[in-house]
């Protein structure tokens, strides 16, 4: 997330080019609402989940706040307190509504809220019709991170809407989808060889600021398994009391197991015809080849010691994918829920895929300045790496140096894992 001076820029995109992207993934976020009643915009199922409003709202506040307040003559805020109520966690910024209490704002109105979004697109665009190069090349850079921003607001107002929707014994139904049905692909090990490998974004094209600087490390002989764990092998760890026995577990994962009294994965329901899940399409029976999801780090942990193997590290992951295109299943191709390897490796789309590697910072990695310097350097510690992208990411906001993180605990993401061993085949 390299902001460039105007002296590095030595080409931009045509202003309709970056006005088409601008629009084009706005409309996304909208038509990701479609389905939405207007009662399900205020939904907010937990403190770490936030109202579908409060998403399209804080996504235009990003624009509007550093984009439209920096370089629009005579700025004037949409309303004086949208910055208030749709701050994240900007502290440069000012003071913010509590995250936990979001779903408490029933104003502004859901209309109010799409009214500011037309209203900060006008102006965003009209701000490109009239900037010079210079300001265009200060301007192009923060609007393409804002666009990437609102992708990953995408992915989690699907995930946080369905964490609301699970809650409702009705089982509502966002969108009724197709999941194919094909058998399970056997699980190989490909082997790496060790010696020094590039990590970390080239420079070519956009990345946050987390992803660099590319450096060197040196790996150790490992292998990876070809496919995320499924469904079915997973069950086989509930089946052998792996919710049950703390060997398998680390002390905090085991504490947090007995704690929130987990037995499966998050929306397993178990019925006396079978395990089903919640998914966006409603409630539906687990197919077995699917890939396992809704896990923690500490779950996919005590399934890979259980497993006689381990997690990768985020270098690791990095390094076995060099090969693999980015495709996958995405949010663009509208199943909203992991679906059967067709034999490609899954490497990318359906699951974020768990790894062993905190979130910290790259050796030499430096934030930006200023507030956006809070976009991701302040969240590197009790955090874990996951890498892959998921069914809920658009396909174009997914690269193979892109590192996600959430707590260990974490479950209402759409995380699954891959397993990894020590040592050449």
């Amino acid at each position: 997330m390299e902001l460039p001076t105007p002296e590095k820029i030595t080409s931009l995109m045509s202003r309709e080019l970056i006005t088409d992207r601008f629009f084009t993934i706005r409309r996304v976020s909208e038509r990701l609402c479609d389905p939405l009643v207007v009662d399900d915009y205020l939904l907010q199922s937990n403190p770490n989940c936030s109202p579908p409003k409060w998403h399209l709202a804080h996504t235009t506040w990003f624009f509007e706040t550093f984009v439209l307040a920096k370089y629009e003559s005579n700025f004037r805020p949409h309303h004086a307190e949208f910055g208030f109520l749709f701050n994240s966690y900007y502290d440069a910024i000012g003071e913010r509504w509590p995250r936990p209490v979001r779903g408490l704002l029933s104003r502004p109105t859901v209309a109010e809220v799409y009214e500011y979004r037309r209203g900060v697109n006008d102006r965003v665009v009209r701000l490109l019709e009239t900037a010079d190069k210079r300001n265009r090349s200060l301007i192009d850079p923060l609007l393409e991170l804002g666009l990437n921003h609102e992708q990953q607001h995408q992915e989690l107002l699907l995930t946080d809407l369905k964490n609301a929707f699970a809650l409702n014994p009705l089982a509502p139904v966002y969108r009724d989808t197709t999941h194919p049905s094909v058998g399970s692909t056997p699980l190989k090990w490909d082997s790496f060889p060790d010696g020094v490998r590039w990590i970390g974004h080239d420079g070519n094209g956009f990345a946050f600021d987390n992803e660099t600087p590319r450096h060197q490390v040196f790996l150790d002989p490992f292998r990876l398994a070809s496919r995320p764990v499924t469904v079915e092998e997973y069950l086989s760890f509930m089946a052998d009391d792996g919710y049950q026995t703390p060997s398998f577990w680390l002390s905090d994962g085991w504490a947090a197991c007995q704690s929130q009294k987990w037995k499966a994965p998050l929306y397993w329901q178990q019925s006396a015809s079978g395990w089903n899940t919640f998914t966006l399409a409603g409630v539906r029976p687990l197919h077995p080849a699917e890939p396992v999801c809704h896990i923690s780090y500490y779950e996919a942990d005590a399934y890979a010691r259980w497993a006689c193997a381990r997690l990768p590290t985020e270098a690791e992951w990095e390094t076995a994918v060099l090969d693999y295109p980015v495709a996958g299943n995405f949010l663009d191709a509208g199943h909203y829920h992991p679906i059967p390897d067709s034999g490609g490796g899954q490497f990318y789309g359906d699951v974020w895929q768990w790894t062993s590697s905190p979130y910290t910072a790259y050796p030499g990695y430096r934030p930006i300045a200023g507030a956006l310097g809070e976009y991701n350097g302040k969240f590197m510690c009790n955090q874990m790496v996951l890498r892959g992208a998921s069914c809920a990411t658009p396909a174009d906001h997914t690269r193979r140096t892109y590192r996600n993180f959430f707590p260990p605990d974490a479950r209402w993401q759409f995380s699954g894992l891959r397993l990894a061993k020590d040592g050449e085949a």
